[in-house]
């Protein structure tokens, strides 16, 4: 019935033909390839420059800048087509590192490094987590220490997506050990290509998200031009860190937002073609009803994401504001699909199935990029 088609209210007509331009590339260039991505556990070099070429990488970033001069809502369509068609590409990553040197970096950086991003020639990695630290930034045990010229970075980091194809990462290090957390971390940029001392491990085995690579990236006196600290000083990098990471997080919700309204589209056609009883499983009125909650659920979350999306187009989005759009639309998405996978009986479980999938790969949402408990305790300092 017609009352219940939606659309965002940042959507215009430049946005629906970008969104037709990004579906049919998906749909033709990225969706037949997610088997080999699975077997491989990563993309090829020439998907991201095929990415790049058709306007689908930093298409937020002004167009001086090398990207494609739109606004975050070009970002989340491009976040949401991939969704919908189950397309784990690490986009949203990449675009959260050129931010980063949009935000912070010198021009001489931002000429080196942003136009190359956009044609997909160099993929960002942002490398935060260890393996002992996580939503705690604070406990960050790599070092870069300065050799007069250079920084000489020790240290690992572990869980970094995109990791294994990353040509620049930035890399969260401890220049000031002894100086407070807010003043002691700092973000140095590293070009990996035949950088000595710098390696990266192979693929992790994931729950989901097979065709999406995470690695772990190992750095022995590895030397990078001091030129490279992102930012007029170091000690700022928590500072920037704290700036940019609402962007992340709403990219999140904005994920989530689009897998769990497909995993109710992809329910509803199951429940009406899947017969049960001698009867279509939606004529159930128990599949019908659950499916009406889960429709709410997604309706109630998509509007409540659309507000903040405005709202960061606007910037007036805080970081309370992305943090409780990040908690709660992850939160929502995994009680969704989990609820789909239960509608779907025993081929939920099917890895042959889309929502088998996407019940795997949503898991992850509520850890990444701050784990939802520390989501909640953001959300608390402001109550």
């Amino acid at each position: 019935m017609t009352s219940s088609v939606y659309e965002s209210p940042w959507m215009n007509d430049e946005l629906r033909l970008y969104r037709d331009s990004v579906r049919r590339f998906i749909q033709e260039e990225f969706v037949p390839r997610q088997a080999h991505w699975r077997e491989q556990h990563h993309p090829d070099a020439s998907d991201w420059q095929k990415a790049g070429a058709v306007g689908l990488l930093l298409p937020d970033l002004p167009e001086d800048a090398g990207g494609g001069g739109g606004t975050f809502a070009h970002e989340c369509v491009v976040l949401e087509e991939l969704a919908h068609a189950g397309v784990h590409f690490g986009s949203n990553v990449h675009g959260t590192v050129a931010h980063y040197v949009h935000a912070f970096g010198t021009d001489e950086q931002r000429r080196a490094w942003l136009p190359r991003m956009a044609r997909g020639e160099l993929v960002g990695a942002i490398a935060m987590t260890e393996p002992a630290a996580g939503s705690d930034l604070a406990g960050i045990k790599t070092t870069a220490v300065r050799d007069g010229d250079a920084w000489v970075i020790n240290g690992s980091k572990t869980m970094i997506t995109n990791g294994w194809m990353a040509g620049l990462v930035g890399v969260a290090v401890k220049t000031n050990p002894s100086a407070p957390p807010m003043r002691s971390i700092s973000l140095v940029m590293v070009e990996t290509k035949d950088l000595r001392g710098f390696s990266v491990g192979k693929p992790l085995e994931k729950v989901g998200m097979h065709g999406q690579d995470t690695c772990e990236l190992f750095f022995e006196n590895v030397r990078v031009p001091a030129a490279n600290l992102l930012g007029p000083a170091e000690g700022r990098g928590m500072s920037q860190m704290m700036q940019r990471l609402p962007f992340e997080r709403l990219s999140i919700a904005v994920v989530a937002a689009a897998t769990a309204e497909e995993a109710v589209a992809v329910t509803v056609r199951y429940a009406k073609e899947r017969s049960l009883y001698g009867k279509p499983l939606f004529d159930l009125q128990n599949a019908r009803f659950k499916l009406v909650e889960c429709a709410a659920q997604v309706r109630v979350g998509r509007v409540f994401v659309d507000d903040c999306v405005g709202r960061f187009i606007a910037g007036t989005l805080d970081d309370t504001g992305a943090a409780l759009a990040k908690y709660w639309m992850t939160d929502c998405q995994c009680r969704v699909v989990d609820e789909c996978v239960q509608l779907h009986g025993g081929y939920g479980y099917m890895t042959e199935y889309a929502i088998a999938r996407m019940w795997a790969d949503s898991r992850v949402q509520r850890i990444y990029a701050g784990t939802n408990e520390t989501m909640k305790e953001l959300i608390a300092w402001s109550l």
